[in-house]
């Protein structure tokens, strides 16, 4: 049973994906759709075939400022839930600040980041960590403080120090809500990563694929354009998966909610 569940979690979305794709196919042929109002998938997988190198440079760019904005807010994040769990008192007059900074939109303080900020990739980054941060401060917050009263009860009977009930309770207890804000923080990266190129506009060796959005729009270029939606698209994807097959390792041997 557990191997077709498995495929179908697997089968089911690829054929769903090929039925749509054969469907856009169809209507864009048959209807004799313009390349430039809504290109065929096959035209789209010849654009990323012809303009490979082009698009896979500015795939790279997007993910190394994903990546390094999702290691920055998740480094960040912990340190700052660390801190919540530590005294009520911090918590309560900081946690309006993580909640003001998940609330303001990105697009509102991108371009003072990166007035601020000289460097064009750490600007970026900063921005993409920004939108990427709530969610591991509160989940992990969360984590921390939902551990069950008979077991800290234990603890304070065997005169378990503050730093043992941590390790040994408190981050257990709270790696399920840590990798769920992951999977959230991941593709937040992403989407913060593109927003911030989309305000700050950069091109040259260092554009993303924002920019080849912007760009392919502006030269009504709507295959090109597509075929980098593909690539945000499939990263994205790949973000998540890889996340959530982390949170499987790590918990699957011992945790409810990656076991079945």
């Amino acid at each position: 049973m557990m191997i077709i569940d498995k495929l179908k979690q697997s089968v089911l979305p690829i054929l769903v994906a090929v039925a749509l794709l054969g469907i856009w196919q169809v209507w864009t042929v048959t209807q004799e759709v313009p390349e430039y109002l809504v290109p065929s998938p096959w035209v789209i997988a010849q654009t990323l075939i012809n303009d490979w190198t082009l698009l896979s440079a500015a795939l790279l760019v997007t993910v190394k400022i994903t990546l390094l904005a999702f290691i920055s807010a998740t480094v960040l994040g912990v340190l700052i839930a660390f801190a919540f769990v530590q005294s009520r008192w911090i918590e309560a007059a900081f946690f309006p600040y993580a909640v003001l900074l998940q609330v303001t939109p990105i697009v509102a303080i991108a371009p003072l980041i990166i007035i601020w900020v000289k460097d064009p990739t750490a600007s970026l980054v900063v921005c993409a960590s920004v939108v990427a941060l709530f969610p591991v401060i509160s989940n992990t917050t969360i984590g921390l403080r939902s551990v069950n009263p008979g077991l800290a009860a234990y603890f304070q009977l065997q005169g378990a120090s503050r730093w043992q009930t941590l390790l040994r309770l408190r981050i257990p207890s709270a790696l399920p809500y840590f990798f769920a804000g992951l999977r959230i923080a991941g593709g937040l990266s992403l989407i913060g990563a593109v927003v911030a190129e989309f305000v700050a506009g950069t091109g040259g060796t260092g554009a993303g694929l924002a920019y080849q959005i912007l760009q392919s729009g502006y030269q009504l270029n709507i295959a090109r354009l597509f075929a980098a939606l593909v690539l945000i698209s499939v990263t994205g994807v790949a973000v998540f998966t890889s996340l959530a097959m982390l949170s499987q390792w790590v918990l699957g041997g011992w945790h409810e909610s990656e076991q079945g």
